[in-house]
Formats: C-alpha cells, structure tokens, sequence
C-alpha cells in the first residue's frame, strides 16, 4: 500500500476496522453458541476467533479513545 492519507483518513479507517472487528465478534460468538451442542470442536475454533477479535478491540479502543478502558 503506497497511499498517502491525512490523519482524519486514517481515523476514519481505523473507526471502520473497529465496527468491522465489532461486528466480526459478534457473529463468532454466535456461531460458536449455535455449534456447541452439535459441534464441540467447531464451537472451540469459533471461541478462539471470538477472543481474537477481541483482543483487536481492546487495542483499537486503546488507539482511538487512550485510557478509556481502566483495568
């Protein structure tokens, strides 16, 4: 990628990624609550994407909005 792009591009891009990975989130958990009675090991691999996700979120939340989230 060879784009040159303003901060507000780049703040825009990041807000997407983050509803994209928000979104992404949810539909992993909810597949992993669908597989678990039928698919035990499906349900796993659902469970493992749903954390990274998260793990996603929580550093772009710490990108876009520092100390927001206190541990």
């Amino acid at each position: 990628m060879t784009d040159v792009v303003d901060s507000d591009e780049l703040l825009r891009r990041m807000h997407r990624a983050r509803a994209c990975a928000l979104e992404e989130g949810r539909s992993w958990r909810a597949r992993s609550e669908a597989l678990r009675a039928t698919d035990p090991e499906g349900s796993r691999e659902a469970a493992v994407r749903t954390m990274a996700y998260e793990a996603v979120l929580r550093v772009l939340d710490e990108v876009l909005t520092p100390g927001r989230r206190a541990r």
